[in-house]
């Protein structure tokens, strides 16, 4: 752990979540991060590989990283994702994709809290995900 105080709270008191993620996270007071939703876009603007879904959400933990990076920060300190998906057929291929990257970017399994919101459409007709983090800084 990149040095935040944080918990996973995972209870039988309330259902048990329906993918990688948590029921909540207990995050020790301090500076916070508000990262804004980012896309599957590379540096240059351009859309990953074919464009697929899962291209787009492989790219946009990646852009989430890069920030992340930049303030001295990690995956680690992330304590809420909120992520949205054009379409209901959108969903099951995102998951599917974050099942993929997540183990490299939480081995230990303890996955902040996600917030999983279906949606007709993002500010570009080709974007397919995009996905906001608070982070609690180290």
């Amino acid at each position: 752990m990149a040095g935040t105080e944080r918990q996973v709270v995972n209870t039988d008191k309330a259902p048990q979540p329906l993918g990688v993620y948590s029921q909540a996270i207990r995050v020790k007071a301090g500076e916070l991060l508000y990262i804004a939703g980012q896309v599957g876009v590379d540096k240059d603007g351009n859309l990953p590989g074919d464009g697929s879904l899962a291209a787009q959400t492989r790219q946009t933990y990646e852009n989430i990283g890069g920030i992340l990076e930049s303030v001295g920060a990690s995956f680690s300190d992330v304590v809420e994702f909120t992520t949205y998906v054009v379409g209901r057929a959108s969903v099951q291929p995102f998951i599917a994709a974050r099942a993929e990257v997540f183990p490299s970017l939480y081995p230990d399994g303890d996955y902040p809290p996600n917030t999983l919101l279906v949606i007709e459409g993002l500010v570009r007709e080709e974007f397919l995900v995009e996905i906001k983090a608070v982070v609690a800084l180290p």
